[in-house]
């Protein structure tokens, strides 16, 4: 039998009640505003490195 529980001993996790549906919203929701989130400190973290001469600027390329 390949169930990883089995092995591993992986205990049932109990019901937190939220309803799936409505989980899986929350959990999508927060998942894209971190993305969004990382999306701006990449950004940030790029010009400042273009400005510490490490990347090149638009105008050099």
């Amino acid at each position: 039998m390949l169930t990883p529980g089995r092995y591993v001993g992986a205990a049932p996790q109990p019901d937190d009640g939220e309803p799936f549906g409505e989980k899986m919203q929350r959990l999508v929701a927060e998942l894209q505003a971190q993305q969004a989130e990382g999306a701006r400190l990449d950004a940030a973290i790029a010009e400042n490195l273009k400005m510490l001469g490490f990347l090149p600027r638009e105008e050099d390329r």
